[in-house]
This record gives structure tokens, sequence and C-alpha cells, in this order.
């Protein structure tokens, strides 16, 4: 934890000038913690910019610590989760600094059709942080119990932002 501190504590003393998001050809990397109910684990996106203020993007999450149901460990595809998303890219629309990003979307994946709204803040042209809620709008299954809940909640990812 203290490493984590120290380092956050550096990249915010060394700010310099960066742009969130530069439009058509930008591509954006994160790699991050997933928080939700019952279980924790890392997520990992990347957004390619289509226009001036559209991205898409592909989202993989990986349920790492998730208690068990039942007396049963989760499987492989109990845990997993993969998405295709759309992003409305919309910091300059609100005059925000060239360094924040604020991105509402829309996902499609293996579990559910969700929506997500995401801030990001780059410290340098390629190292920024993000945090990101997301919720499903449409389950593939209404009877979400057990380990289908997993993926099918509200879950909150936070971590750093790369400028690829």
């Amino acid at each position: 934890m203290k490493k984590a501190i120290t380092i956050l504590a550096i990249a915010i003393v060394s700010l310099a000038h960066a742009q969130a998001y530069k439009g058509k050809g930008d591509i954006k990397g994160q790699v991050g913690v997933n928080i939700q109910d019952h279980g924790t684990g890392i997520n990992t996106s990347a957004d390619f910019g289509i226009g001036e203020n559209m991205s898409y993007g592909f989202v993989a999450s990986y349920l790492l610590s998730v208690d068990e149901v039942a007396g049963y460990k989760p499987k492989f595809e109990d845990r997993a989760d993969f998405k295709v998303r759309f992003n409305a890219n919309l910091g300059n629309v609100f005059g925000l600094d060239k360094k924040m990003d604020i991105y509402p979307g829309l996902s499609l994946g293996t579990r559910n059709f969700g929506g997500h709204l995401g801030f990001r803040y780059f410290f340098t042209s390629g190292f920024g942080i993000y945090a990101e809620g997301g919720a499903p709008i449409a389950k593939y299954d209404t009877n979400t119990e057990g380990f289908e809940h997993y993926n099918n909640q509200f879950v909150f990812n936070i971590g750093a932002s790369f400028n690829l």
C-alpha cells in the first residue's frame, strides 16, 4: 500500500500537459481493479477513437476474489466477462481541461447489455488514471442467481490509463 501511495504522489507532483482524448485515431488502454458485490478482480480495456467525440472499444474482466455460492467455487466462465462498447468522449464538450475526459457509453457483453460512466485524468501525454462505474440495462437471463449475479450488477473500476 505504501508503494502505491508513493507512486501516486510522484505522478501527481510530476504533472505535465496532456490530452485525454484527441479524437479519430486516438487509442486508450486501461488496466484496473474491478470492485463489486461479492467479488473483486482485474479489468482491462482498449478504446479506439473514430470521431471527434466518439470511440469504440473492448473490455475484459476477471474476478479473482469471489465468494462461494452454496459451497461451490466459481469456474472460469463464472468469473470472466467480455464486452464491446461505444463511448461519447465529452471532456471538450463540457470545456474541461485537455487532461480530462468524461465518457458515458453503452456496452454489449457476454452477460448483458449495459451502460457506463467514466472519468480519465492524464498526468502526462501517455499516463493517467481513470474511474468508471457500470451497470446492466438488460440482462440475458432474468433470473440471475448464484454465480450469474457476479457479472450482472453494478461494478466500479479504478486504475491506470495509457495513451497508446
